[in-house]
């Protein structure tokens, strides 16, 4: 069967997650089944445009989102590369066809102001391993931009004091490297030092950041450090770790980095992926705008006409 062969394909060779996996499972079930259902039994290999786009309108009218409709019609358009490149089809009867727009969520990031609270305006206590571990751990993400899944593995080695660099697994594990400034090397220097004392490794533990029983921590235990202290300086729903990720590509966005410079350091395939960060910073620059002027903050003007 060509489905599965296609999801080997890509748990194997493009390295997918088992929840990507299974998702590309329950899309390519459902547009089989919807071909079953069309008089005649239509084949994979023999569906036209029209009956792809009649599956996606099928799907809007029982009422399913706009995001959840893209992500079936985007396993599906995978199915159908895959098979024309296996000589399988002929031709691609979803390449045309288009999901129904979606609005596009900015992404949530911290203020600088909220960031300069969190590491300078809190009363940490340096003498606590949990808070130096949570106070580095904050600064890292923030700093560098780094995902949770790459801070989760980074190992001491991955760590160069002499050039302040740090070699970073990403992604169907590629690697980049990513430069460290002064305040982010000292923070890991000091952590370390009362991390080899106060949290000693199990069975020769290597990575960087070890939980309580001296064990690497887990992405909950990440998640619940990021979430705490978040909370403590913003009132913004979303406060996961992804969040650092979003303020540190602002931030530099902000402070005048080039774009392509930024999508080398967040470890993006597409330029596209990380020029939503532009919106952002045009946001803050129109409510800016909207707060600052004189004619647009006040409605005296408004009011006189």
């Amino acid at each position: 069967m060509i489905t599965d062969e296609f999801l080997r394909y890509m748990e194997a060779e493009r390295e997918a997650s088992p929840l990507t996996v299974e998702t590309y499972r329950d899309a390519i079930s459902d547009y089989s089944a919807f071909l079953e259902e069309i008089e005649g039994d239509i084949r994979l290999e023999d569906a036209d445009s029209d009956i792809v786009r009649d599956w996606v309108e099928g799907m809007m009218e029982r009422g399913y989102k706009a995001s959840n409709v893209c992500k079936k019609l985007s396993a599906v358009k995978s199915l159908y590369k895959y098979a024309l490149r296996k000589g399988i089809v002929t031709r691609d009867p979803a390449h045309s066809v288009t999901g129904p727009k979606m609005q596009k969520m900015l992404p949530a990031f911290l203020k600088e102001t909220e960031a300069e609270k969190l590491f300078d305006g809190l009363d940490w206590n340096m003498d606590d391993i949990k808070e130096v571990r949570a106070r580095t751990l904050l600064l890292l993400l923030y700093s560098t931009g780094i995902r949770r899944a790459e801070l989760i593995s980074m190992r001491d080695k991955d760590i160069n004091v002499v050039t302040r660099e740090m070699k970073v697994t990403g992604k169907r594990r590629k690697q980049r490297i990513v430069p460290m400034g002064e305040e982010i090397m000292q923070a890991l220097e000091y952590y370390q030092r009362m991390r080899d004392e106060k949290l000693p490794s199990v069975d020769g533990e290597e990575t960087l950041f070890r939980n309580d029983k001296g064990r690497a921590m887990t992405k909950a235990q990440v998640y619940s450090i990021v979430k705490h202290y978040l909370s403590l300086v913003t009132t913004q729903k979303k406060r996961s770790p992804h969040v650092l990720r979003h303020s540190f590509a602002t931030a530099m966005l902000n402070h005048d980095a080039k774009l392509g410079s930024v999508q080398k350091l967040l470890g993006h395939e597409s330029l596209e992926t990380t020029q939503i960060y532009t919106h952002v910073t045009f946001e803050e620059l129109k409510r800016t705008y909207l707060n600052a002027h004189p004619r647009e903050a006040s409605d005296e003007h408004i009011a006189n006409h």
